[in-house]
């Protein structure tokens, strides 16, 4: 939508958020605390100045390194998997089905993987693939709990075990590299609205399967 008489080109949420490369909830709550601008329709939906997404997109191109280069690489996040899976119900839980604990393992780090990479994406297409492997993932941990006669209850309660290394390990490699408050943020945000994703995935997954 553009506006003839400034020259801008205002963007729905959907394609600005795009834009910029991170989630819509994110770009949502930036626009609310002033960090971008954007207007509301009479309808109730937001709209944001193209130039200065593109401006910010340049921006954040420009300064981010990635999170590899930060030291949140697959090994270490799974080595901080390990550090807790002597008290929290993840292990519990897999030591009770040793025929699963590998797969359950293997899986996990493929998870890391594809949040890794889903977070370091820099284009749209990337973001997607990435997401799409999580959630087949996802899927596969959601089926395997199904079929091995879990309750829902416990299959969420391993979720968010499994969630909170992971959120845990970004906050202490941003806190150690002296990471950028906005960028830490922003990376935590991104990475707690797909999990939160993904755990709506896996009630919808398992409850199909039962």
């Amino acid at each position: 939508m553009a506006d003839p008489a400034s020259g801008t080109t205002w963007l729905s949420l959907g394609p600005a958020s795009r834009l910029v490369g991170v989630d819509p909830d994110t770009l949502r709550r930036w626009a609310d605390a002033g960090r971008i601008p954007a207007f509301v329709t009479p309808g109730g939906h937001r709209r944001f100045d193209r130039q200065a997404l593109e401006r910010l997109a340049e921006s954040r191109r420009r300064d981010r390194r990635s999170l590899a280069a930060l030291g949140a690489t697959p090994d270490r996040v799974t080595r901080a998997y390990r550090r807790s899976y002597r008290s929290d119900p993840l292990e519990r839980a897999t030591e009770r089905d040793s025929a699963h604990r590998d797969a359950f393992r293997q899986d996990g780090r493929r998870l890391v993987e594809a949040l890794l990479a889903h977070l370091d994406a820099r284009d749209a297409a990337t973001r997607t693939r990435t997401e799409a492997e999580a959630t087949a993932l996802v899927d596969e941990f959601a089926r395997r709990l199904a079929s091995g006669g879990r309750g829902l209850t416990e299959a969420v309660e391993l979720f968010v075990a499994a969630r909170t290394p992971f959120l845990k390990e970004l906050g202490a490699i941003g806190r150690r590299r002296a990471l950028d408050p906005a960028r830490l943020a922003d990376t935590y945000e991104t990475a707690s609205a797909l999990l939160d994703r993904l755990l709506l995935r896996l009630i919808a997954t398992y409850q199909h399967v039962r």
